[in-house]
């Protein structure tokens, strides 16, 4: 999975400009401003990062069902994982 790492802990600055987030075509370590918010590509995570991370009590895990990406917010940071397409 990639990793876009979104660093603000304000929801509504988040929701205003995670569809660009998401559709940014971010090289592994770049680093972005939108609007104000630093954004990173942060590099592949494994599967069980997600897994770890979701059972921390102060991590909280979303989930956007029709793009098939999960979101978790702890901290000052939104996590952005978004599955990585198998290429043959």
């Amino acid at each position: 999975m990639k990793c876009i790492s979104v660093y603000t802990d304000n929801f509504e600055a988040f929701s205003d400009i995670f569809d660009r987030v998401v559709e940014s075509p971010l090289e592994e370590n770049e680093e972005q401003e939108v609007e104000g918010i630093t954004i990173s590509h942060s590099g592949d995570v494994p599967e069980h990062y997600l897994e770890r991370m979701s059972q921390k009590p102060e991590v909280v895990v979303m989930k956007d069902k029709s793009r098939g990406l999960t979101i978790l917010q702890h901290g000052k940071v939104f996590e952005i994982l978004l599955p990585v397409l198998e290429t043959a």
